[in-house]
């Protein structure tokens, strides 16, 4: 299950059928001979998908799978089907014993939600939830139906997973800008507390940092002929000269079914992102490396990928291979933005961003400080009150 199961972080409902199919017991053979005991349904491995329902998510695909029915209906139901919520009404016909597990698994996963909420409203001290991003945490169920998994349950989670992972790239690069713009706060900061000589050697230091990091071996333009020779020969042990695209493609589709999904894509860029970076020194930031492996993916996919199914295919690469780009391409000087300029002078930010999240910290700045002395003045207070409650103690005793 490992195998399939690792490329579901980052793919739609497509990629999803693909998997519910790969190791699945052919439909030809005879059901009394491949009929799964309740026993035997076990949990699948963890595979982080990066959603916060990521291991109910994993668990209904993988009891799901092990139903023969519900497996010959995904062979034959059109992608568009599937999203339009027609695959799901086929949940009436899988067997008791799957439909008893995911009940049991419904029930778990309504109970581990309330238990988060109810942790939330103590951290936060009774103050009114908003209710909007609550109904969000269980938009994925029927929470009204907290008991048993129905159709409506594997039709809201089939359309919450696609759209969720669908913003997942998207998701990880404002992540990333925000870092970005955060790291430069900090230092922007620390230079305010140095007086001018300290701030003359941090400044030059940080140019000195930037120029190291600048000055790598040329990097090869992902998915280029010379950037696959180069995993042909470091990482396949084989001839350069002996080059043979259809042979490549079957030793890096890892998992064997029929395609380069997303992981195995990213995979193939270690070696380019190996020049830039290295965690042992002080100018390389390994969360750029991993935002650049990120571009470097996204860059080949919008290339190769023609039926944007978020899949690469055999036939898909072999096109590819035959492009101009593919065997006479520029050098990769993209950095974080997919157009030709460096890291340089193409940031992961403009002015324009830095400016508003200077703006948003100042506020949350001021939002907290106001806090902070509303606070203060209710321990004051609390303090003021305690002294009273003494004084009147103090005179109830000297009565008595």
């Amino acid at each position: 299950q490992m195998l399939w199961s690792k490329a579901f972080c980052r793919c739609p409902v497509l990629v999803l059928s693909l998997w519910f199919c790969v190791e699945a017991v052919p439909i030809a053979v005879d059901k009394t001979k491949v009929e799964t005991p309740e026993q035997k349904l076990e949990a699948p491995q963890s595979v982080d998908t990066g959603l916060h329902y990521d291991r109910y998510l994993r668990e209904v695909i993988d009891f799901l799978e092990k139903d023969q029915h519900f497996r010959e209906k995904l062979h034959n139901t059109d992608m568009e089907d599937i999203k339009q919520g027609k695959l799901a009404k086929e949940l009436d016909f899988v067997g008791h014993h799957v439909r008893t597990k995911l009940d049991e698994l419904k029930r778990q996963e309504v109970n581990r939600l309330r238990t988060l909420i109810k942790a939330k409203q103590d951290v936060e001290g009774g103050h009114e939830m908003n209710h909007k991003a609550l109904l969000k945490q269980f938009e994925y169920m029927n929470h009204m139906n907290p008991h048993t998994f129905e159709v409506e349950d594997l039709d809201k989670l089939i359309k919450s997973a696609t759209s969720d992972l669908e913003n997942y790239d998207k998701d990880r690069h404002e992540e990333f800008k925000r870092y970005e713009m955060m790291k430069e706060h900090k230092r922007k900061e620390h230079l305010k507390n140095l007086d001018e000589e300290q701030r003359k050697d941090e400044e030059q230091h940080y140019e000195e940092l930037r120029k190291k990091h600048a000055n790598h071996p040329k990097i090869n333009h992902p998915g280029s002929q010379d950037q696959l020779k180069e995993v042909w020969k470091e990482f396949d042990g084989l001839d350069p000269n002996d080059f043979d695209p259809k042979t490549f493609f079957k030793l890096h589709d890892t998992n064997g079914d029929g395609y380069i999904d997303q992981q195995e894509l990213e995979a193939l860029f270690t070696k380019e992102l190996e020049k830039m970076y290295s965690p042992n020194l002080e100018e390389d930031d390994m969360t750029e490396m991993e935002e650049e492996r990120l571009r470097m993916r996204e860059h080949v996919m919008n290339e190769v990928d023609t039926n944007k199914d978020r899949l690469v295919s055999l036939d898909e690469f072999l096109v590819s291979t035959n492009k101009k780009e593919f065997q006479e391409p520029d050098s990769w000087e993209w950095g974080f933005l997919l157009k030709p300029e460096t890291l340089e002078q193409a940031p992961a930010y403009t002015d324009e961003d830095m400016k508003l999240f200077e703006e948003q910290l100042a506020q949350e700045e001021s939002n907290l400080n106001q806090k902070n002395v509303e606070l203060q003045k209710q321990k004051e207070e609390l303090e003021r009150q305690q002294e009273q409650l003494n004084a009147q103690k103090a005179e109830l005793q000297q009565v008595t």
